[in-house]
């Protein structure tokens, strides 16, 4: 059994024979691997003991003070941390010797002891108080992938909306970039100019990137996580490249229900500002191998979570539950959507045009999907943002624009 003894010199090793070993026989393990004598070392459960001043403040950790104490009754057990405080010179294997800092004098802060340590816990609030999900738009993404991938291959979306001042993220429309879905990993094959078009078409329409949004497959184990660990990684990846605080990640996943049917379920996080953080300095392990436990995402140094150094995480530590709630927004969601099988062609805008031929033109055109392709397909890049804003603005469309799409329109 291997226990970890923090004291102010860091973080050191000592093997112990098991958990029936009594702390005098681990004060006599550390006399003879670390070189502390026993007279000189107080020991606790308790971090506090490394800012003990006075010996007076020593008198107050009292958890490990008696000989013949069995650490099992302590609850330690492999891997478990146990605190040391000493007054001595001493050499530190490998090392030069030390004259430990804390001698009753200097004050430590524990922030002096875990400079050089990473620890995670659970983040217990959101920055975004709830996600709002524009009605039409949310089923419009669930019925493609229940109905036509009938969940066997993971998809994946940008979601467009608003955020306000208390933080409430509103999402009007799911942008889909080129993707190439599997049973267990999502790779987006994103084209910086076709993002570029969506940004500003966004922004015409008064909207931003707010969030993403992915799928589950049906082939998935998910019993034991809400994410992956590939899933951990590339959610942290989008949100730490937002630069949004209030970014929000959604996962759509097939359930059973009570009575044995399955049902489609929304779930939102957001990934913990530990967990962007990590991302950011790049102490995620990216490579996955088939043995890896996809519940727990591994560190390429040493993390502390509940007391113990470990290298793997529980994903389940970097999700921060976010409410969801939903709207019905201003834009339609039934044209066509991008990078589909089901590409839109002119007649599919000639269809779509005369079907809603009883609404004012703005209206008409009032879908962000029908906008970029619009944008994509026929030249009209520079001009879709302004189209956009009198959609938002809700504003006569100019009489040169709708005469251009609608001969557009007619080629077919």
């Amino acid at each position: 059994m291997l226990l970890r003894i923090r004291s102010r010199d860091g973080l050191e090793r000592v093997q112990v024979g098991g958990p029936h070993v009594s702390i005098s026989q681990l004060k006599a393990l550390i006399e003879s691997q670390l070189q502390i004598p026993i007279h000189n070392q107080t020991l606790s459960t308790d971090r506090n003991l490394l800012l003990a001043k006075t010996p007076a403040d020593l008198l107050r950790f009292t958890d490990m003070s008696d000989p013949s104490r069995p650490l099992s009754s302590l609850n330690l057990s492999h891997g478990s941390v146990v605190f040391l405080y000493y007054q001595s010179e001493r050499t530190v294997r490998g090392g030069a010797p030390v004259c430990p800092a804390g001698s009753f004098g200097r004050k430590m802060t524990m922030d002096d002891l875990i400079a050089k340590q990473t620890r995670i816990t659970r983040q217990e609030s959101p920055h975004c108080d709830s996600v709002s999900f524009d009605r039409d738009s949310a089923n419009a993404f669930q019925r493609y992938v229940n109905e036509t991938l009938a969940f066997a291959v993971k998809r994946g979306g940008f979601m467009y909306g608003t955020v306000s001042e208390e933080g409430r993220v509103e999402v009007d429309f799911i942008y889909e970039p080129p993707q190439q879905g599997m049973e267990d990993d999502l790779i987006l094959l994103r084209d910086p100019e076709e993002e570029k078009l969506v940004d500003a078409i966004a922004a015409g329409l008064g909207r931003k990137r707010v969030g993403f949004i992915f799928t589950q497959t049906i082939m998935q184990d998910k019993k034991d996580y809400n994410f992956s660990n590939k899933e951990v990684l590339q959610a942290a990846e989008l949100h730490a490249e937002s630069g949004l605080k209030e970014w929000v990640t959604v996962v759509v996943k097939l359930e059973a229900n009570e009575d044995g049917d399955a049902d489609v379920h929304f779930e939102a996080f957001q990934m913990s500002d530990m967990c962007v953080k990590l991302f950011k300095e790049g102490w995620f392990v990216t490579e996955f191998g088939e043995d890896d436990d996809p519940k727990l995402s591994k560190m390429k140094k040493e993390v502390v979570v509940g007391g113990k150094d470990v290298k793997e995480v529980d994903n389940d530590f970097f999700l921060v539950v976010v409410k969801i709630i939903d709207h019905q927004g201003p834009l339609s969601s039934t044209f066509p959507i991008e990078n589909r099988n089901n590409l839109a062609t002119m007649r599919t805008l000639k269809n779509h045009l005369d079907r809603t031929k009883s609404l004012p033109f703005v209206k008409r055109i009032a879908d962000f999907h029908l906008l970029l392709f619009l944008a994509m397909s026929h030249g009209l890049g520079s001009d879709v943002p302004a189209l956009a804003e009198c959609v938002s603005t809700e504003t006569a469309v100019p009489e040169g624009y709708q005469l251009l799409i609608e001969s557009m329109a007619n080629t077919s």
